[in-house]
């Protein structure tokens, strides 16, 4: 249990690290002059198949890898993000506490979900610019008003 952790950690690290260094301009150049080199290479090598085995190969080999370097980093700043997210949804008053762990739920959950929200936007539409509401203060609201329209 221990060992995981510590390689989780250490791949935490090392993927952070990396998707940093590989994102940056200086990668890019660094990459882009390696395909240069090669590509002026080509004639000394009469563009032979192991020439071209060459760059399919190393490309193969560090897109493989990269994927999953990539994906560890992208995993934890969703994470991260999620988390932000579900602070400032429990943190404001009148917002809906069902768009806690929002990405737990199936996609056919999540369509019923953006009915909701869709419905909730066609209700603001007809409030006055700036209003906003929780889905359940924007039914009230419209029932309020409906009710009122109806005794008129």
């Amino acid at each position: 249990m221990e060992g995981n952790k510590k390689m989780s950690v250490s791949f935490d690290k090392f993927s952070n690290a990396t998707a940093k260094i590989t994102g940056s301009p200086a990668s890019f150049i660094s990459a882009f002059a390696i395909v240069l080199v090669w590509a002026v290479s080509g004639p000394f090598f009469h563009f032979s198949d192991t020439w071209q085995l060459v760059i399919n190969t190393g490309t193969t080999v560090i897109t493989f890898l990269m994927v999953f370097v990539i994906q560890q980093a992208q995993n934890k700043d969703t994470l991260a993000l999620q988390l932000k997210l579900n602070e400032l949804i429990a943190a404001t008053k009148g917002a809906s506490n069902r768009a806690l762990n929002i990405e737990d739920m199936t996609e056919e959950e999540l369509k019923v979900l953006k009915k909701f929200y869709s419905k909730l936007s066609d209700l603001s539409e007809k409030e006055s610019l700036g209003a906003s509401h929780s889905i359940d203060e924007a039914r009230k609201n419209e029932a309020f008003k409906e009710a009122a329209a109806n005794n008129a």
